[in-house]
């Protein structure tokens, strides 16, 4: 058996959910997750995400960052920017990547329209080969998160289905969003139709009696599953993404885990 931290893997969550906290005192919330149990953190790019709190991380040089995290008692090797921010400066944001130590550049979305038609999701994956060719050039793992356009059909089918089939295993990993089974999305299954395409996933529970997020451990999702279909799936580090109070009541399930 393999003991939790499911994996081996550090429990890690999105800094999303403690935006608001973070743009008042950054260390200070780290500070909080670290005492709640998280050893790892995904951050969101001052600049891709400076509307929704993270601002003022942009006063900090990448070095500067990471001396914070560090203190902290946290790692940070993934970070969230938005696909406009590397269309406008790739090459500089991949600089200010490194800086931080980041090894992980993750895009939450390609961006594309609600109903996209083949031609449509082709010109988004083409534009997002390039950039992931780039990244690996740099030593850095480009990822693609499932939200919004990733959840839209394209001729019958999912569109997050075609972007397998388009986008270069070289060079673009996937990052799955738990809480998607309320649209359908079973991470397990994609786990293991597509092995070794993902590196990472945020986690939810859910509840399919209230279908509602709960916390880990208290929902109705087969988690021994989820992590034994992660490690197949090539699942590098895991992410909790929920209101703090619910991230804080899924750290000692996570911390019990067993997987086979």
């Amino acid at each position: 058996m393999l003991c939790a931290d499911p994996l081996g893997l550090p429990i890690g969550c999105q800094t999303w959910p403690v935006r608001e906290s973070i743009a008042k005192d950054f260390p200070a919330t780290l500070k909080q997750l670290a005492e709640a149990g998280f050893q790892t953190v995904e951050l969101c790019s001052p600049l891709g995400y400076a509307d929704s709190g993270f601002a003022g991380l942009g006063k900090f040089k990448g070095a500067e960052l990471r001396a914070i995290l560090h203190d902290a008692g946290l790692s940070c090797i993934s970070s969230h920017f938005s696909i406009e921010e590397l269309r406008k400066d790739q090459d500089g944001r991949i600089a200010w990547a490194k800086d931080v130590g980041l090894t992980q550049m993750l895009v939450p979305s390609l961006d594309g329209p609600r109903k996209p038609t083949m031609d449509d999701v082709k010109r988004a994956a083409d534009e997002y080969n390039r950039m992931g060719e780039r990244a690996a050039a740099a030593g850095i793992v480009q990822g693609l998160h499932n939200e919004d356009f990733e959840l839209t059909k394209v001729d019958g089918k999912r569109t997050y289905d075609q972007l397998f089939q388009l986008l270069d295993p070289r060079y673009v990993k996937f990052q799955f969003q738990v809480s998607t089974i309320s649209d359908g999305y079973d991470a397990a299954e994609y786990f293991t139709r597509y092995p070794g395409r993902f590196i990472s996933m945020h986690v939810q529970g859910w509840s399919a009696t209230t279908r509602t997020i709960v916390p880990v451990g208290q929902d109705t999702l087969n988690w021994t599953k989820i992590f034994a279909a992660a490690k197949s799936g090539g699942i590098k580090n895991y992410f909790v993404e929920m209101d703090l109070p619910l991230m804080k009541a899924s750290v000692p399930y996570l911390r019990h885990l067993q997987v086979a």
